[in-house]
């Protein structure tokens, strides 16, 4: 199977969930999360108009935005990944999107360090629903606190939440915790936010994740294979 036929199938499963669960048809969009992957796979992808990609690291986005730069105006880098403090500048430079904010500092940094050139950069909350110790993300009661910060800084635009649950299996336990998160976003937008995204669900879990409504998913392998170490 190639990269082309990988991002049909996977297109053809976000439409029908979208179909099954009433969802608005192309209301779902695919991030292809190219971490770790050459750059021939993302050319290969761009080939298909899959113009969204995610990363996890800094200077693995940098490298590819440099070398991609010339080859299509229209890419869009979403940094998915944990954010060191000290690294915050190349993404406010780089990333059309950040899904992984969980604490003050790092917004106040990508706020101050986005250039005035550049459309103001849309970012998610990433909340540790599972309560992981492994796993990034602010404590699901810290959420709303975070959210009113970020809503002062100008140059960020607070566009909703990101999660990465705990693995599991069972679909009717996928959906419990993705509903955790949509309605914290319901919430949230009881209180005078404009909150329109929930970047949640990957290869094993986007069903449930796009039925409990998920409008961004996160898709790896299932795209490009395994990942080369």
């Amino acid at each position: 199977m190639t990269i082309t036929d990988n991002l049909r199938i996977i297109g053809e499963r976000i439409r029908a969930a979208e179909q099954r669960y009433g969802r608005e048809p192309n209301s779902v969009k695919l991030i292809a999360v190219s971490k770790h992957q050459p750059l021939t796979a993302i050319q290969e992808a761009l080939q298909t108009q899959q113009y969204a990609f995610g990363e996890n690291y800094v200077q693995e986005m940098q490298e590819k935005a440099l070398a991609l730069a010339l080859n299509d105006s229209c890419i869009e880098w979403h940094f998915i990944g944990p954010i060191q403090t000290n690294k915050t500048r190349p993404i406010a430079e780089l990333a059309t999107w950040v899904h992984s904010i969980d604490r003050l500092k790092v917004a106040q940094r990508l706020n101050d360090q986005r250039p005035s050139q550049l459309a103001p950069l849309q970012v998610c909350i990433q909340v540790n629903l599972s309560e992981e110790a492994s796993k990034s993300g602010v404590a699901f009661y810290e959420a709303e606190a975070l959210a009113h910060q970020i809503k002062t800084l100008d140059r960020l635009q607070l566009r909703g939440l990101m999660a990465i649950p705990a693995p599991s299996k069972d679909v009717a336990v996928q959906r419990q915790v993705f509903r955790r998160l949509r309605e914290l976003k319901d919430q949230l937008n009881q209180q005078s936010f404009k909150l329109d995204t929930l970047s949640m669900g990957m290869t094993d879990d986007m069903e449930a994740a796009i039925a409990e409504g998920a409008t961004q998913v996160r898709i790896g392998t299932a795209i490009f294979g395994a990942r080369n170490y």
